[in-house]
């Protein structure tokens, strides 16, 4: 399977051994590559080069990886996979709480990374992605989505709580869309990492609650009694009236 055109790859990583190794299986694969050593010199990188994906390692001299997404989403929405070689829960929630998508743990197989580039960049942008062709084909697009306070425009990948505007990532808002496609289904976390993330990527169903977590808590949805993204116990989600 060909990869996805003109797709630009972003690789910092300050371990030369580990930077050439992604870097051999990602042009295998036939992605364009660009590469950084350091946390400065990866910002500027995704200013200068603007790449579809940023392969980012938790650790770098100077500015760490965190610091990096974080900057890095004040003016890009390229998709973002942390490479960390720490491996716990804190690590995962803080590294995808600044705006990360995915993240492998070291050492890892070039393969899985690969696989995991290649699902993102296919991600299927369904329920948004069909919004925005509607709204090209029609003199105004699709009608937001309204729960009580909360506003979803499709169209323009936007939204609202209280009028006010609410800043997602693009997983984050992608997420919200699936839900908010059918709010009386219930979705498994597996139903929601094919329609977010598709049929080929792998990895924890974890992610998905992750997700949850920062999506919540920008909408202001309180955890204990979630008014947008409700937890059916024992299955996975559901929207929320919002009332």
């Amino acid at each position: 399977m060909s990869p996805p055109a003109n797709k630009k790859i972003l690789i910092v990583e300050d371990e030369h051994d580990i930077l050439q190794l992604v870097k051999l299986y990602v042009e295998k694969e036939g992605f364009r590559t660009v590469s950084a050593t350091s946390g400065t010199e990866g910002l500027r990188q995704v200013k200068q080069e603007k790449p579809d994906l940023v392969v980012l390692d938790l650790m770098l001299p100077g500015i760490d990886g965190l610091e990096v997404c974080r900057q890095l989403r004040t003016f890009s929405d390229a998709y973002v996979v942390m490479l960390t070689a720490r491996d716990t829960e804190l690590d995962t929630i803080v590294g995808l709480s600044v705006g990360a998508d995915d993240y492998v743990t070291k050492p890892f197989s070039p393969r899985e990374l690969v696989a995991r580039i290649r699902a993102m960049l296919r991600r299927p942008r369904s329920v948004a992605a069909q919004a925005t062709v509607d709204a090209n084909h029609a003199s105004a697009g699709p009608p937001p989505r309204v729960f009580g306070p909360l506003s979803i425009d499709l169209g323009s990948r936007q939204v609202f709580v209280e009028g006010e505007p609410v800043v997602l990532t693009r997983t984050e808002f992608d997420v919200l869309a699936a839900l908010s496609s059918r709010p009386g289904m219930v979705f498994s976390r597996r139903q929601l990492l094919k329609a977010v993330w598709g049929d080929s990527w792998v990895g924890n169903e974890h992610l998905v609650d992750v997700h949850v977590g920062h999506l919540r808590r920008k909408l202001g949805d309180d955890p204990a009694a979630p008014r947008y993204v409700i937890t059916v116990r024992g299955v996975g989600y559901r929207m929320g009236s919002g009332k």
